[in-house]
C-alpha cells in the first residue's frame, strides 16, 4: 500500500532499456483514473509504456530510493531489520 493507502504495483525496467546495473524493482502508485503518458516510481524514475515488466512478487534488486520513499517516519524503523 501507498502512503495515502493506493495500490503500489513492483515493476522492473526490461532487458535493453537500461544496463542490467539499473534493472531494480521500482514501486509505483498506481493511478485511479486514465493511465497517464507515464508513470512515476516513489524514487522519482519516469516509467514510460512498454519500457518495464509488472512483476507479480518480490524478485530482483529493489529500488532502495522507492523503499525509504516508502518507509514509514520514525525512530529505530529499520533498527531491527537484520
Amino acid at each position: 500500500m501507498g502512503e495515502n493507502g493506493g495500490m503500489l504495483a513492483l515493476v522492473r525496467l526490461r532487458r535493453g532499456v537500461v544496463g542490467e546495473s539499473r534493472r531494480v524493482c521500482h514501486l509505483i502508485p498506481v493511478p485511479d483514473g486514465p493511465v497517464p503518458a507515464h508513470l512515476t516510481a516513489l524514487c522519482g524514475e519516469a516509467i514510460f509504456p512498454g519500457e518495464a515488466e509488472v512483476l507479480d512478487g518480490l524478485r530482483g534488486m529493489p529500488c532502495h530510493a522507492c523503499l525509504m520513499a516508502n518507509t514509514p517516519a520514525g525512530r529505530n524503523v529499520l533498527a531491527n531489520a537484520g
